[in-house]
């Protein structure tokens, strides 16, 4: 058991008013959920290169890191999911991210476990899409940014 949290790095992607998001899909479930492309820091790795890597791995693009918008943790024990993995304890970074010119994102060369694709989502009534964490969508809708946005799913 690691005895401290995971570090995760994660990519906002906003175009045209929509967020770019990896589909995944549980095996045990048909429903489609969100989630932002991004992931796990490696040791001796900024938390803009585990965006970037990432984001190749995932949606197979190159992306320029930006501001930090918000923090979040993620202590399985609290949520709805505690039982596939109680003892899970994850901080995650989330940037504003840019697409390189000509760039048009797919499912990446090293896509996660269930992913099945990308989506843009219209952040005009992102709160009622499966996307987590769903804390997420209020908060983009806000202009205020550098949030931290506590023990949220």
């Amino acid at each position: 058991m690691a005895k401290s949290p995971r570090v995760s790095a994660k990519a906002i992607i906003i175009r045209n008013q929509q967020l770019l998001v990896t589909v995944k899909r549980n095996e045990n479930s048909a429903e489609e959920f969100f989630i932002l492309p991004g992931g796990g820091q490696e040791k001796r790795e900024s938390l803009s290169e585990a965006i970037v890597r990432e984001c190749l791995e995932e949606i197979g693009v190159q992306v320029r890191v930006g501001a930090l918008w918000f923090v979040r943790d993620y202590i399985a024990k609290n949520h709805e999911f505690a039982k596939a993995n109680p003892k899970f304890h994850q901080v995650e970074m989330m940037f504003q991210c840019f697409l390189e010119v000509g760039q048009e994102p797919n499912n990446g060369v090293h896509p996660d476990a269930g992913q099945i694709g990308v989506r843009w989502l219209p952040l005009k009534g992102l709160q009622r899409q499966p996307l987590y964490p769903k804390a997420l969508a209020k908060a983009l809708q806000k202009s205020e940014r550098g949030i931290y946005l506590g023990d949220v799913n």
